[in-house]
């Protein structure tokens, strides 16, 4: 199988990575199709296209756009679009508005706690002010001393029910796939196995995303367990879903899996890049 990485993010957004250099990763991992998804971001998309066709990978345009979903967030990736569509453009500016606002309250959230200065301390890991987030604020809190490791952090603070968590309004489900839609792109449901649903609300998203125009779920992903990688399987299957990969890539020493690393597919789904391949 085509070892295609359609997941994963620079310092555009939340990685620590130029896209460049995301691209020589992903280049020395073995990837042959590679999308660079920042988080409701499109200024990495021209160098990493460049830096992708220079080593010889196929490349695609990407996004991973947040949504509130049931009073949760979850992730649709975009896949494949015209990066200068007005409406994806507009929609994305539009999603960017407010992350400065909810860092300052995550911020106050700390100080309560005792951890001073978060803000100015997760600015420090931002390359893109705009787009702070809780990451940013993860690699200060290991830096500072108050974790030993980012997985350690989620599991004290910026979650809900912990300090620092402050809940955010994204963008729409029906927006999101609107978007990639009217750009021509795949809208993907990005990790489903990291979402805290009930099995009636997981049937009401999966329903609710295909019905909207939704394409594809991501089964093999580097947040997903072995079990995970057959249950999506599965949901692919009844759903008619297409299937996508990959590993969700922010940083050498914190991501969960490397670029390139992944295992294929299950042999008789049908990848989501044979939509355009």
């Amino acid at each position: 199988m085509l070892n295609a990485d359609l997941h994963c993010h620079s310092n555009c957004s939340d990685g620590v990575l130029t896209p460049a250099e995301v691209a020589r990763y992903a280049y020395d991992g073995g990837v042959q199709l590679w999308s660079l998804t920042d988080h409701d971001e499109l200024s990495g998309q021209h160098a990493a296209h460049q830096a992708a066709t220079a080593l010889g990978m196929q490349y695609v345009y990407g996004v991973e756009i947040s949504v509130t979903w049931a009073e949760r967030t979850v992730h649709v990736v975009g896949l494949n679009f015209n990066p200068a569509c007005e409406a994806l453009v507009n929609g994305l500016a539009e999603a960017r508005r407010g992350r400065v606002a909810r860092a300052q309250a995550m911020a106050a959230q700390l100080a309560k706690v005792g951890i001073e200065d978060a803000y100015a301390g997760a600015l420090r890991y931002a390359s893109n002010p705009d787009l702070i987030a809780r990451t940013h604020f993860a690699r200060y809190l290991v830096e500072a001393g108050f974790a030993p490791s980012l997985p350690a952090v989620f599991k004290r603070y910026l979650t809900e029910g912990h300090p620092g968590f402050v809940a955010h309004c994204w963008a729409q489900l029906a927006d999101a796939v609107s978007w990639i839609n009217a750009a021509g792109g795949v809208a993907v449901l990005a990790h489903p196995g990291r979402y805290r649903y009930t099995p009636r609300e997981f049937e009401i998203l999966f329903t609710t995303f295909k019905e909207l125009g939704g394409k594809a779920l991501e089964v093999i992903t580097g947040s997903h367990t072995k079990q995970q990688y057959q249950e999506y399987a599965q949901i692919v299957r009844h759903y008619g879903f297409w299937a996508s990969r990959g590993s969700d890539f922010h940083a050498p020493k914190e991501s969960r899996t490397a670029l390139g690393s992944l295992p294929a597919l299950p042999a008789d789904l049908t990848p989501v890049w044979h939509l355009w391949l």
